[in-house]
């Protein structure tokens, strides 16, 4: 963060501006984490569902912060004097404040990115594609919110050309607040599903959601969409914004993907650009979701204005996050980590790929359960269990309340093998004794049922590297 006044910072927000001593005081980071202040710091207490930082006010201002920013009296917090306390009456609507006021001083070409499906997944194509023309600064892992996003502001320095920024929501009203704040000049939706139906109820509130990116976007803004999702496709768009669709399956998309192919665990494919020509493209990481949403990142660059074969050709500098769509090889063991979220959507595009995946030997699902999918739930989980055997899965494994429903459907559809499981340890063991060299293993289930915690002790004694 480059240094900026309390004052200016803090404009708009609670008490701050009848605090005449403000400007004197130069604010050089922003925490929302007391363990991380350092002296210069503005320390926000936000209180969540496991912690209170204003508990922690008066050690941050020991360890070096400058002010302390609340939503309530800490006068039962001793070493906390007023004149170092701040009170907002929204805390999170004044980090979404604080981020509006320092992006302000300037001027990347920033776009936003949001969808029910891939939106992270996207942000990094995006940020791999407009890297190869400057400096560009992204989203760190899915750091959407009203406290994410505007940590990603903060990052901000006078040398970033360019800035990637995603958008996260769990009910109408929130994306209009970060776009607002983030002010992008051009806006990209992967799709609209299932996801947060428990909160809005209907696909068509999600759409509604959504589209609150382009209340950020200025006069002529460019808005980039799935032209084969048929809500966004038919969704009318504010007037004066500009709106282009990507698309596999969508004849009339401007930008098209075909002749798509498997190479080397990737996919290789041609970019049909009615505006531009044609390009090929390869990108490192397998399954038609992922086209998808290479498309759009190239979409968006050539539409702001930056060269066609530069954008095509950086596709292959994407790499995976986290435990997102990572595949690595254990002694022969391939195994696709993507346990860092799951919907109805995402299910569907992770089994296609197992099922277009080449193995020797069989194909191994670990599904758990999906959350937040409302009134759908049952439905939705039973489904999975059938596109299981319609994909070709030999072997599921199924962790959670909820996958007992995946395993039930799946195991009268005709998979071969199935078994619910009650803890993660006991599917640690039962692929350490089973999975064989040649064997493709998916893991795949909503992030707060933590496969992930299956692969270390899968992986021991294993030389494992990614693909």
């Amino acid at each position: 963060m480059e240094k900026m006044t309390a004052a200016k910072l803090l404009q708009g927000v609670g008490d701050a501006d009848t605090r005449h001593a403000l400007a004197d005081i130069v604010i050089t980071g922003v925490q929302t984490d007391s363990r991380k202040v350092v002296p210069g710091d503005l320390f926000v207490a936000i209180q969540g569902e496991r912690s209170d930082g204003h508990r922690y006010a008066a050690q941050a201002l020991a360890d070096g912060a400058v002010l302390v920013l609340g939503h309530r009296p800490v006068q039962e917090v001793p070493g906390v004097a007023p004149e170092q306390y701040l009170q907002a009456e929204d805390i999170l609507d004044a980090m979404i404040a604080l981020g509006a006021n320092y992006r302000a001083d300037f001027s990347p070409c920033l776009v936003g990115v949001t969808g029910s499906v891939g939106k992270t997944t996207t942000k990094e194509f995006v940020a791999a594609v407009l890297s190869a023309f400057g400096e560009t600064l992204k989203t760190e892992g899915n750091q959407n919110n009203e406290i994410g996003m505007p940590a990603t502001l903060f990052r901000m320095t006078p040398s970033t050309e360019y800035a990637v920024i995603e958008m996260g929501m769990q009910g109408l009203g929130e994306i209009s607040k970060l776009t607002r704040a983030a002010k992008p000049a051009a806006a990209l939706i992967t799709c609209i599903g299932v996801s947060h139906l428990e909160q809005l109820g209907s696909r068509e509130n999600i759409l509604k959601a959504k589209m609150e990116i382009c209340e950020g976007l200025p006069e002529g803004g460019l808005l980039v969409i799935n032209g084969d999702d048929a809500l966004l496709a038919n969704a009318p768009v504010p007037r004066g914004i500009q709106r282009v669709a990507y698309g596999v399956d969508n004849r009339f998309a401007p930008v098209q993907a075909r002749d798509i192919r498997s190479e080397n665990g990737g996919q290789r494919f041609t970019i049909v650009d009615r505006q531009y020509g044609d390009y090929e493209a390869v990108i490192p990481v397998p399954g038609q979701h992922n086209i998808y949403n290479a498309l759009a990142a190239y979409t968006l660059a050539t539409r702001l204005g930056l060269d066609a074969a530069t954008a095509a050709a950086a596709l292959k500098n994407y790499k995976t996050v986290g435990h997102r769509q990572h595949l690595v090889n254990a002694d022969g063991i391939r195994v696709m980590e993507d346990c860092y979220n799951a919907n109805p959507d995402s299910m569907r595009a992770a089994l296609i790929t197992l099922r277009d995946m080449p193995a020797e030997g069989n194909k191994i699902a670990v599904l758990a359960d999906m959350l937040e999918l409302g009134a759908l739930n049952d439905e939705a989980h039973r489904t999975v269990g059938h596109q299981a055997a319609e994909c070709g899965v030999q072997c599921l494994l199924t962790f959670g309340e909820n996958a007992k429903l995946i395993a039930e459907a799946a195991e009268a559809a005709g998979v071969p093998y199935v078994e619910h499981f009650e803890t993660r340890e006991e599917i640690t063991a039962w692929l350490r004794t089973n999975a064989k060299p040649g064997d493709y293993i998916l893991l795949k289930g909503s992030h707060s049922m933590a496969l992930e915690e299956i692969l270390p002790g899968f992986y021991e004694g294993k030389e494992v590297a990614s693909c």
